[in-house]
């Protein structure tokens, strides 16, 4: 049987997430194939920092507070999945997929073709806890 949480209890696991994320957490963008959650980081592209917390829960959904664009990216690639860390960057918060704005990804980009030197925007984010 899966895992089915009610919606309290998601609201509860979500606001947790955004107090262990913290102040200041930041917002890596990766190509490559996405690891299991935790697992080694591949080619960063862009690495934002959320000026506040991460984001509120409301019903389960966690939905992110957009950090500023990152003005010159790290690399050039595709951009695949994304890593929300504690802001000293060592401490994983949640992994999740990344497409193009419409795409349906948890992270969504202006656009996932990403250039070395170029902006990365992010159009919005959501992550939905347990069962929903």
């Amino acid at each position: 049987m899966a895992l089915a949480f009610p919606t309290a209890c998601r609201t509860a696991l979500g606001t947790a997430l955004v107090t262990y994320a913290g102040s200041g957490a930041l917002l890596k963008i990766f190509a490559g194939t996405q690891p299991a959650t935790g697992g080694a980081e591949t080619t960063k592209l862009a690495q934002l920092t959320f000026s506040g917390n991460i984001g509120t829960c409301t019903n389960g959904v966690i939905t992110l507070n957009i950090p500023a664009s990152d003005t010159s990216a790290d690399d050039t690639g595709t951009a695949t999945w994304a890593r929300i860390t504690q802001s000293n960057g060592t401490t994983v918060a949640v992994d999740m997929n990344v497409t193009a704005t419409a795409g349906g990804g948890s992270l969504t980009l202006d656009s996932i073709a990403v250039t070395l030197g170029g902006t990365v925007a992010i159009t919005s984010g959501s992550i939905t806890v347990g069962n929903a």
